[in-house]
């Protein structure tokens, strides 16, 4: 593959780019001073709610007159309130999203559209044009993307090596890290509920790259792009290792709640943890090893890696919004300040504007150096970026996906049960909201 120059890539790249607890209020308002006010929320770890407020922070010392209200809420508690705020009327003016929800919630009348705003308080002429396509839902843009991301594995080189075992440089294959962790059990020293790998059944990402190797979707025509053959041979592989002793166990597995925090990596219980590539940042700092970063299993060298761009996370600005203009200038701060890009990094993703780029470069440590070099290192390995996920596809993930692989890993189900119960169940999901 052709060598890629960092900063040609930074400057150039022009592909896809790619929560409401734990609350923290910025700033004292001044209400004869600060003639507009908004809410603003987003889900991630501690580092992101930090690199959030100060941004937060420089816009209103840049926009006195805007008081932002800045909340950060953990896990699946966001997609919670983010619900209960919608039947209320009541979203957050500006509100985190990501490619799996954006088509999801601006179906459900959720999101602006924000044509209206581009091109005067929304500046988004330092993207490229797919950038800003990627978060068109039928025409219409919906959100604008904070950061290029892809899906990754994150892992412990140092422990693995303890075990007598590694991973490749180049994408290691299902078959042979299935082999390392057998190799991991049985040199590793002995510590008690910890494995080399995960019981990566319940991760719906993990599933569609490993359905894209296959020549297969996730989602296809606004439903499930795959059949119950499919299904089986995923939870097979899962239930293989876990049967085995090899993988996590269910009843540590199942904590996971989709955030840093709770996945096994972090949590002390396994060597790897599949994530997304920004989310970097987050583990290191959770993390007393040094961790490593590398793609996801593949089928073998010459087959399709899965994996493929995606705007990491996206700024979308609630339907109800009283002062829309007003938001759509924050977020046109957040993404073209160069001050505002140095504080963020790539803890979203790589930047989106080709400007912000080439200044934050300079400023990045080892662990963010580590996402753009793996971000750069994918490329000419890459699918096309997919349709935009069904309305659903949310809940797919969190109450269909994650419930049916954790009844198969305590036992309640079969791989075929659970198999079948995960295209019918599904399939309904999908088409009951769409």
């Amino acid at each position: 593959m052709q060598t890629i120059d960092r900063r040609k890539f930074l400057m150039t790249a022009a592909m896809g780019v790619g929560a409401l607890g734990l609350g923290a209020t910025v700033g004292a308002f001044n209400a004869q001073a600060q003639e507009n006010r908004l809410r603003c929320v987003w889900w991630g770890s501690a580092d992101r709610s930090r690199r959030t407020n100060e941004v937060i922070s420089l816009y209103q010392k840049a926009d006195p007159k805007t008081a932002i209200s800045g909340e950060m809420i953990a896990g699946s508690d966001y997609w919670t309130k983010l619900a209960t705020s919608m039947a209320g009327r009541n979203v957050a003016d500006i509100f985190q999203l990501e490619p799996s929800t954006i088509a999801d919630y601006s179906g459900r009348g959720a999101c602006m559209e924000l044509d209206k705003f581009v091109g005067s308080s929304l500046d988004l002429s330092g993207f490229g044009k797919t950038e800003v396509d990627l978060c068109r839902i039928d025409g219409k843009l919906y959100g604008v993307g904070l950061g290029l991301n892809s899906f990754c594995m994150m892992y412990d080189a140092e422990t693995l090596k303890e075990g007598g075992v590694s991973i490749p440089k180049e994408q290691i294959t299902w078959k042979a890290l299935a082999e390392l962790a057998k190799d991991y059990k049985k040199n590793a020293p002995a510590r008690r509920n910890y494995w080399a790998v995960p019981y990566g059944g319940r991760y719906h990402y993990v599933f569609d790259v490993w359905l894209r190797q296959r020549g297969k979707l996730l989602f296809q025509d606004g439903t499930i792009g795959f059949n119950k053959e499919d299904a089986k041979e995923w939870f097979a592989y899962w239930e293989d290792l876990r049967q085995a002793g090899l993988a996590v166990s269910a009843d540590i597995q199942t904590r996971d709640d989709n955030t840093i925090e709770s996945n096994s990596l972090t949590l002390g219980n396994s060597a790897i943890g599949f994530a997304y590539s920004n989310q970097l940042v987050g583990y290191q700092q959770l993390n007393k090893k040094t961790l490593s970063v590398g793609m996801l299993p593949g089928e073998g060298e010459g087959k399709p890696t899965g994996h493929y761009y995606r705007p990491g996370l996206i700024w979308s600005i609630s339907s109800t919004s009283t002062k829309p203009e007003e938001a759509a200038k924050f977020i046109s701060f957040f993404v073209n300040d160069v001050a505002a890009g140095k504080v963020l990094g790539v803890e979203r993703g790589v930047p989106p504007s080709k400007m912000v780029r080439e200044a934050v470069l300079p400023s990045l440590n080892e662990t963010e150096r580590k996402t753009v070099d793996y971000i750069e290192g994918l490329s000419g390995k890459l699918d096309p970026y997919p349709e935009p996920a069904p309305i659903g596809a949310n809940e797919f993930d969190r109450g269909v996906m994650r419930p049916i692989a954790d009844s198969l890993a305590f036992g309640r189900a079969s791989v075929d049960e659970a198999a079948q119960n995960l295209v019918d169940t599904g399939t309904r999901t999908l088409r009951k909201r769409g």
